[in-house]
């Protein structure tokens, strides 16, 4: 049996994601739960995150073979602003539930650009059921959007698929901007529109909800709908605004995409690549290598050798070490 191994955490609007590993072994096990993490007064909440991820790596410890796990690495969507009670209370956790001795906490962001480009400077477009988008010159991070779907994540699944059901209440109502394909879409999926409201407000998971409707939205813009292009169009010139916003104003830096809404194809990529090649001459697109769990391996394969080489940042990138029962906060993630 291997001694020691790390743990991967990926955990976003669709639910959490975990790998557990072992460094020069890579991945030996991985596991998926898809109920996201609740939100509250407090933020992201650690109790129920901790009550998704402990049996979860437990299981994969003891599938990869496993006696402890000495590190991990902590992705989750809203750790730079709804994160404090998970830096404040995960560490200790992490050291008392599954003898983690070294762990860093990362806004998904952060584990989404590792995984897309590795500790290069440029700038990463993330659009799952969000939308982010982080930069960094290796020096600093510089992050835009990310806001959540009710004050941002604009051009994301979840701001796509409002976009469209709004336009399926348009036509409803027969109201200018509707659109009678999006009409007919939404209720195939959620029954009568009537019962939208119900179906979407008191829901803790709303925002995975709206970006269920977002690949209905693709499909409709692929066939032409007009409405329905009209909104991919505007999602492809949000993503790349957020990617201006960013990148690093110097040199030749490396631009990549990561995320599920890449799924919806050309009718997304095409007016985004548009947008980038205009809004950023001098970047050089490449495509991404990983998603955000990816980047979470990576940098618990990188922190089990040794320091990052990466910027840290309170919110973005917070690498901790447990020694008993207290927690001590690296001033800097690099040598």
């Amino acid at each position: 049996m291997t001694a020691a191994g790390y743990l991967a955490v990926d955990s976003g609007g669709s639910g959490l994601r975990a790998v557990v590993g072992a460094p020069g072994r890579g991945p030996l096990a991985r596991a998926a739960s898809d109920v996201p993490v609740r939100t509250g007064e407090r933020g992201i909440d650690p109790v129920h995150f901790l009550e998704q991820l402990v049996p979860m790596a437990r299981s994969l410890r003891a599938e990869a073979g496993l006696e402890r796990l000495d590190t991990a690495v902590i992705g989750a969507a809203g750790m730079a602003s709804l994160g404090d009670a998970l830096r404040a209370e995960l560490p200790d956790a992490l050291a008392r539930d599954l003898g983690v001795r070294g762990a860093a906490l990362a806004a998904d962001a952060v584990t989404a650009y590792v995984g897309a480009l590795g500790p290069r400077p440029g700038a990463v477009i993330a659009a799952g059921t969000g939308l982010i988008a982080i930069g960094t010159d290796l020096a600093g991070w510089r992050r835009a959007d990310g806001w959540g779907h009710l004050l941002g994540d604009c051009g994301g699944g979840a701001w796509i698929g409002r976009a469209g059901l709004e336009a399926a209440l348009r036509a409803h109502d027969g109201r200018a901007g509707g659109s009678a394909r999006l009409l007919a879409d939404a209720e195939e999926t959620f029954g009568p529109v009537t019962g939208l409201p119900g179906q979407v407000y008191p829901r803790a998971d709303r925002a995975a909800v709206l970006a269920s409707f977002a690949p209905r939205v693709g499909a409709c813009a692929e066939d032409g709908d007009p409405v329905a292009l009209g909104i991919v169009r505007e999602a492809a010139r949000h993503m790349a605004d957020s990617a201006a916003a960013v990148c690093p104003a110097e040199g030749a830096p490396a631009v990549g995409c990561t995320g599920g809404l890449l799924g919806l194809g050309e009718v997304l990529l095409t007016p985004l690549e548009e947008r980038l090649a205009e809004l950023l001459p001098h970047a050089r697109r490449v495509p991404a290598e990983g998603g955000p769990l990816d980047g979470a391996v990576r940098l618990a394969e990188d922190l089990s050798a040794g320091p990052l080489a990466l910027p840290s940042d309170g919110r973005m990138l917070c690498v901790t070490s447990t020694e008993g029962t207290g927690v001590t906060v690296t001033a800097d993630t690099r040598t």
